[in-house]
This record gives C-alpha cells, structure tokens and sequence, in this order.
C-alpha cells in the first residue's frame, strides 16, 4: 500500500525526500488490561500482545499501541509501523525502516529524528542503507570530557543574548546490528538557547528551590520519600529509614550532596546537542533541519484531535492495524488539501510558509462535513454548501 501511495503522490503532487523526519507516538485503548503474549509449551513467546502498559505520551494509564510515522520535507506522510506499548523508541525505527522507507526506492535522505531513537545500531542501519541522519543525543547520557567541551564557552558563535552554537567532528565507536564495531565520523553541534534555558528551569523550579531550602536550613523540614528520589543521583550515599523511606538526617544529607554533579547540572541547563554524518553542513544548517522535526508532532496532534484517532476501540491486530492505516490515508489527503492551500496562497512561499500558514486541519474537515453534492442525469452535479464563503476556500483543490 506504501509503494502505491508514494508512487501516486510522486507522480500527482511531487514527493520532497531530502529530509524525512521520523518520531514515535502512542494510542491509547479504553480499557484496564494489557494484551497477554502467545506462548508455546515451553514458555517462548510466539507472538507479542498488541495493546500493553507502556510510556503513554498523554500519560494514561491504560493500554497502548506504539505508532512510528515517517514525514517527507512538505510534511506528507510516508508511512507508519505500529508495535507493542511496551517497545522503546529507539527499537522501532530500524524495523519501521526495514519494512516501509527501505523498500520505496527512495533517493538519498537525511532521517531527522529526536534523541529517543539515537543509538549506534541505528545510526549504522541508516548509513548502510547509503542515507545520513541528523538525531539529537542526550548531553547527560555523553562522557565527561565531551560535557566539559559543551560549557566551555571557546568556539561559541553568538548570534544573539538569547542563542550561540558550535561544532566538531569527532569519530566515535558503534555496533551494528551484527555485532561488529566500527568507528565513524561525524558533527557534533551543541547550542545554548535562553528560551530552552527558561524551560529547563521552570521544570526544575521545585527541586532547584528544595536544594537551596536544605542548604539554608537543614533541620528546618524532614525529607519525603519523593524528595529524597529526586535527589538520589546527586548524592554520595543515601541513609534511608526502612519504614518510612524517609533520609533519617537531613542535616547529614546536605553532607552527601554531590556539588560538582549538581554545578555541572544547571551548568547544562539550556545546551541541546545534534550528532550529524553531514561533515560539510554548516552547524546552523543541521540545527534548522533538525528543527523542522516539530512538523511530524503537529501531525500527530492532527491524528488525535482533528481525525480522532483515538482513543481506539477495535481489538484484534489486523483491525487495530486497519484503523491505524485509515488514520495515515486522512492525514495524508488532509496534508495534500493543506499544501494545495498553501500553494494558492503564493506560488513562491517557501517550505516554512506551507507549515505557518493556510488552512487548519479543523477547518478543512470543518468545511468537508457540511460539503453535499446532487446528481443530475449527463453526469452532472451540483455542489451545496451551507456557507459559500467556506466552500470556494477549499474548491481550488479538486
């Protein structure tokens, strides 16, 4: 279905692939038990259940099915994989790739995708298959000597107070999917953004304030069990009471505060690192690319509000499946409908223009819905809508 559908939209409406972005969304399912897993005699899974407790994104505590979604650089869907709730992020895209893009005799693209699909694995996979990538990678989950280099302030080219980057090349060892290592190059580009930085601080406003509380006066209040979780990784050792879960001394606590772990925390707050196998592309280049990811979120939010993709309610695979392909067929001729309009506009907006402005998914199912048509003998219709105006918006379309 893939192949006709990208054969089609190539033909009809021209297929942009030098960038195709790639993220993970989840739906949920109304109802409280997880699917059980298949197993033979012997205990061995035969067959993954479908519908599991997992990370939900809108953090429901239900069932969910995992969903991968591949986006062209106008924002028209590719193709999706769908997998159990309880597969992680970065196991999906090599599988998805395998068994959708791979096979679509696509030109060379550059897969843009977050952090949480960033392995090794996966980065040998895109380039063995002769494509590049550009992922973002955990700065805290990077070695010490390379978190170092991120706060040191040399190299940084400041666009302005509120924005600075930089970049190397650096070669780094991976594993591909057969075991084997191997090293590759590629850019690293790190940036420093006060717009992230307010984020990051307003997210961690309560935990910065309670260290600085413990700090001022460390007999002043007990520690809960939650306060103490949230402080674990920045402590020597930890004195818990077996009953309560409470740090028995506080003031003993403010003793195995780890400073240098804590420093180099708000030290990071604001830096969001990109890895790249684009050597020759500018380091501003590769952060505008990787921003254009937010396209593929603002597709999923399409699906769950605007197509109403979920929750879902069918149960076996092969309709859970089904259901999932409906969703990508609308959202496909939504964003087909949604680049014409785009289009009319201005012949010459360029490819930021299609995602800024036009018509709203809402508006174009809006106007479709109240969309009737009469036939009339000689093959002839006529078009009725309640509001004209609305109508001739959409009408350049077909």
């Amino acid at each position: 279905m893939f192949k006709r559908t990208n054969s089609n939209i190539s033909k009809n409406i021209g297929r942009n692939v030098s960038n195709v972005y790639y993220d993970v969304t989840n739906f949920f399912f109304e109802r409280d038990l997880p699917d059980d897993d298949i197993t033979d005699e012997d205990g061995n899974i035969i067959e993954k259940g479908l519908r599991k407790m997992g990370v939900s994104k809108e953090n429901r505590k239900q069932p969910i099915v995992q969903m991968g979604l591949f986006l062209d650089d106008n924002g028209i869907p590719i193709s999706i994989e769908m997998f159990p709730g309880n597969t992680l992020d970065h196991l999906t895209l090599r599988t998805a790739m395998k068994n959708t893009v791979n096979d679509l005799d696509l030109n060379r693209f550059i897969l843009v995708s977050d952090r949480g699909v960033y392995s090794g694995t996966n980065i040998c996979h895109v380039i063995n298959n002769g494509n590049g990538y550009i992922v973002s990678k955990s700065i805290k989950k990077s070695t010490g000597s390379d978190r170092q280099w991120i706060v040191e302030q040399d190299g940084y080219t400041e666009e302005s107070p509120d924005f600075k980057y930089k970049s190397k090349i650096a070669e780094v060892t991976v594993t591909d999917e057969d075991g084997k290592k191997k090293k590759i190059k590629q850019k690293v580009v790190v940036y420093w953004s006060r717009k992230f930085y307010e984020r990051e601080r307003g997210e961690n406003r309560n935990f910065i304030e309670f260290i600085d509380k413990l700090r001022s006066n460390p007999n002043g209040f007990r520690v809960t069990a939650a306060q103490s979780r949230s402080i674990r990784k920045y402590i020597r050792k930890e004195m818990l009471n077996k009953n309560t879960g409470e740090i028995v001394d506080s003031q003993e606590l403010l003793s195995m505060i780890d400073d240098e772990k804590l420093n180099e925390f708000k030290k990071l707050m604001g830096y969001y690192q990109i890895v790249s196998s684009e050597l020759d592309m500018s380091a501003k280049e590769i952060i505008e690319k990787y921003h254009g990811l937010t396209r593929i979120e603002d597709q999923f939010r399409e699906m769950k509000s605007t197509l109403e993709a979920r929750p879902i309610y069918v149960r076996t695979s092969e309709h859970i499946k089904a259901h999932l392909i409906i969703c990508f067929i609308s959202l496909t001729m939504l964003r087909v409908l949604q680049l014409k309009a785009q289009k009319s506009i201005s012949a010459n907006a360029d490819n930021d223009t299609y995602w800024s402005y036009g018509m709203s998914g809402n508006t174009i199912t809006n106007i479709l819905y109240d969309w009737k048509a009469d036939m009339f003998s000689g093959d002839y219709y006529r078009m009725i809508h309640s509001d004209v105006d609305e109508l001739k918006k959409i009408s350049f379309c077909f």
